[in-house]
């Protein structure tokens, strides 16, 4: 009769085993699942904020152009006010209204560039003259015929200028 105990405890004792052994495949079945949903989770998370920081970006460059079109399209009455105010002729509410005007494009990052005896720089400078002189060493932008502008680090009009070359 001992042996009939002994084979039924080693009987049970192996369905323990194999039932622990298939409990074990369970779980590391189950932790893979996981492991591989996490991944795609995490996946998905990256690509979603990769998406929303590319649509905020496009949306700021979409902005910028858009105030940059509006703004290049003033440039002719700021360059108007410009000449107004060098013959004496921007007094009272029209000098209010170019100030205002002023006032507003540059809080929007519009800046005017009219430097003289600066390098030439062909990426902000449009020569329209060119003479020749013993007293510069380099190509220099010695006369502003029609100021540039930028807005913000773009530039939309480069300044027009007479370019002096030292002579050889």
């Amino acid at each position: 009769m001992t042996d009939v105990n002994n084979n039924g405890a080693e009987s049970s004792d192996t369905e323990l085993s194999a039932a622990v052994e298939e409990a074990l495949q369970d779980v590391e079945t189950v932790v893979d699942e996981v492991s591989v949903l996490t991944s795609d989770l995490q996946r998905l998370q990256a690509d979603y904020s990769n998406y929303r920081k590319r649509v905020e970006r496009d949306r700021i460059a979409a902005h910028e152009i858009t105030t940059s079109l509006v703004v290049a399209e003033l440039l002719p009455i700021l360059d108007d006010f410009d000449r107004a105010e060098q013959h004496g002729e921007l007094t009272g509410g029209f000098k209010a209204v170019a100030d205002r005007l002023t006032a507003i494009t540059t809080k929007l990052g519009l800046t005017k560039f009219a430097d003289v005896n600066v390098p030439f720089d062909p990426m902000i400078h449009e020569a329209l003259m060119h003479s020749t002189s013993a007293e510069v060493t380099e190509t220099l932008a010695t006369q502003i015929l029609q100021p540039g502008y930028k807005f913000k680090e773009r530039v939309i009009r480069p300044a027009r200028v007479a370019v002096t070359d030292p002579e050889n």
